[in-house]
């Protein structure tokens, strides 16, 4: 074999081998893009601040009846709280999203700010010897609870209705968000109803 031919022969050699090395990080690339595309995607779709709460109803049923004595409100870095301050063990409550507020014993919806609207409805005392639903809650401005101007979630907190036992307030939201309701207890005999607002989704 002359150095021509042998040089023809090695080319060959070595095109083949470059030609199975391309083809085999090219098959390589195929078998890691789709995993790579799967962890992208999962890391994309994981929860808000680990956030799985929805945004579905929540209530809770309760043999006691206790008189609201403050409505408060704060910012945390993945959502916005309302609480509810009761003199005693929270009652009743419904929490969910609603097209229009409407209480119980109203004909009227009240607007309020917001792209959603959360009705928040609870047991308060209610008769003759029932203490007041403002005697130890009284509101400057029953439409502006609390102020949240300019916060990431609430827009606004309006007393909505007060009819017998039957209060609804109503939390107007950025979007319709992910929430969540729970009590707590304390201080001293008192309790608190808690309604978390994510900031997204």
């Amino acid at each position: 074999m002359n150095s021509e031919t042998n040089g023809r022969v090695r080319g060959r050699g070595w095109a083949r081998r470059v030609t199975g090395a391309v083809a085999a990080g090219f098959l390589a690339a195929l078998l890691v893009a789709p995993a790579a595309a799967q962890e992208a995607q999962a890391a994309t779709h994981q929860p808000y601040c680990g956030i799985v709460w929805g945004s579905l109803p929540k209530s809770a049923a309760s043999t006691r009846v206790s008189t609201l004595t403050d409505v408060r409100a704060g910012r945390h870095r993945c959502f916005d709280r309302l609480v509810l301050d009761f003199s005693g063990r929270a009652g009743d409550y419904s929490v969910r999203y609603v097209d229009r507020l409407v209480g119980i014993g109203a004909t009227e919806p009240v607007a309020v700010r917001g792209g959603a609207r959360l009705a928040i409805e609870f047991e308060v005392p209610y008769g003759e010897d029932a203490p007041s639903f403002f005697r130890d809650y009284r509101p400057s401005n029953r439409r502006e609870l609390v102020r949240v101007d300019g916060w990431r979630t609430f827009r606004q907190v309006a007393l909505v209705d007060l009819h017998e036992s039957q209060a609804t307030i109503g939390l107007g939201v950025r979007a319709r968000l992910p929430f969540r309701v729970f009590t707590l207890t304390g201080p001293g005999s008192g309790s608190r109803l808690v309604v978390d607002v994510a900031h997204r989704w």
